[in-house]
């Protein structure tokens, strides 16, 4: 959400950067949320002069009484009276009026980076670096899940019996793969400075609301039916609503932190064949970094979370490469995105791994999180990132790690959380 007083004073720029984003049906906001903001403004003025009026008009009351006007005083406190019940009917349509201002300011998009190519959609994305050599080996690669089928390490068939399509069983080996690969993605951000955490699996609609857009929460997020609770579609969003409401001391910044939590989305709408199997699911596990920091540390931020990402899949050995989004590949509420990509020896292609984002001051806005500094209260910058989502993780793992025979190598680094086991067989 933008500063209201920036829309104020460039109400053409923020015209543009909505154009920029290809969302020219939300431009008639401009000039409801510039309309809705005049009318708030002219609400509290009428009001503050009414109890100007009002509260003199008091006093005289006690004036005349005293000096024996009973009439005058009697004719006043009418008069009072009248003014008391414009000021609840304009208070009613004040509270009414910042509701609709309020719910349109939240749907106008947050200003991009100037760095930010324009685009339409992912199609135009822009690569930005490749790390690793990708390699297409000599033997043809199977689907990922009949590598984990070899291991009897997945059973779909019982999951759909149970939950549905979307959901999974991981057994054996391959559930252990899964968790060795969350316990070392913790270690890796903890060495990295990161403070680790587990968040609620459940938030308020008031903390959904300010981490993510309205049409980001109907395409994403569970409700709980009966109850003020969504189910958490990434730890991103409860831990940035960890601070909701908050004043931090700047002598705490930056706030690093690294999160595992289990993650529960909708997935609306067909994905095609490349994203059967456990690519595009419903319910999956995560670890995700988080930092909230002073706004002019966030760019240096964002680059050195996209980095982790990239660190901890090249020490699995595993080929990646960096992709800046372009304007309308980002959500509402983004200023600067880079997805992260892993090579696919079977599709010989790269598929998202994980995102970066940085996203301002829109969610603390939103949150009301406020930072109190040396020369006055502001505004800090929120960014995230996905360190590992292993579902993901674990096709790009079995693929690069595939070997001739069968077997799936284990990297060094990961060696420790499999027991020491240097391959699966």
């Amino acid at each position: 959400m933008i500063d209201i007083k920036v829309l104020r004073e460039q109400p053409d720029a923020v015209r543009e950067n909505i154009r920029k984003k290809f969302q020219d049906d939300k431009l008639p906001l401009v000039d409801e949320a510039l309309s809705l903001d005049a009318r708030n403004r002219a609400i509290k003025g009428e009001v503050e002069a009414l109890r100007s009026e009002r509260n003199k008009g008091s006093k005289s009351i006690g004036m005349l009484m005293g000096q024996g006007k009973r009439e005058e005083a009697e004719e006043l406190k009418k008069q009072i009276a009248a003014l008391g019940g414009r000021i609840d009917e304009l208070s009613a349509e004040e509270k009414q009026v910042e509701e609709q201002l309020l719910a349109a300011m939240m749907r106008i998009p947050n200003f991009i980076d100037p760095c930010v190519p324009i685009g339409k959609d992912d199609s135009e994305n822009v690569e930005l670096e490749r790390f690793g050599e990708p390699v297409v080996p000599a033997f043809d690669i199977p689907y990922h899940t009949e590598i984990m089928e070899r291991f009897k390490g997945i059973d779909l068939d019982s999951a759909g019996r149970v939950a549905g399509n979307g959901f999974y069983y991981l057994m054996g080996d391959i559930a252990r793969l899964h968790s060795a690969i969350l316990s070392y993605a913790r270690d890796f951000m903890i060495d990295r400075g990161f403070t680790y955490c587990v968040p609620p699996f459940m938030i308020r609609s008031a903390v959904a609301s300010g981490v993510m857009s309205f049409a980001e929460m109907d395409a994403m997020m569970y409700k709980i039916e009966g109850e003020d609770l969504y189910l958490i579609g990434t730890s991103e969003h409860s831990m940035i609503g960890r601070f909701i409401d908050q004043i931090v001391d700047e002598g705490q910044l930056p706030i690093t932190l690294t999160s595992y939590s289990p993650c529960f989305r909708k997935e609306k709408g067909a994905h095609g064949i490349e994203e059967r199997g456990v690519y595009r699911i419903h319910q999956f596990e995560k670890q995700e970094m988080i930092v909230v920091c002073r706004p002019e540390e966030s760019p240096v931020w964002f680059d050195k979370l996209w980095q982790n990402t990239v660190d901890l899949f090249r020490s699995l050995d595993i080929p990646v490469r960096t992709l800046e989004c372009c304007s309308g590949d980002l959500a509402d509420l983004k200023v600067r995105s880079v997805d992260v990509e892993a090579w696919s020896p079977r599709q010989k292609k790269y598929f998202e791994v994980g995102s970066c984002s940085n996203l301002g001051d829109a969610q603390a806005r939103r949150l009301k999180i406020r930072v109190n500094g040396s020369d006055g209260k502001y505004l800090p910058h929120t960014l995230n990132n996905t360190v590992v989502a292993p579902p993901r993780m674990l096709i790009a793992f079995l693929e690069n790690n595939l070997q001739l025979d069968g077997s799936v190598r284990i990297p060094e680094v990961l060696r420790p959380y499999m027991g020491g086991k240097t391959e699966l067989r």
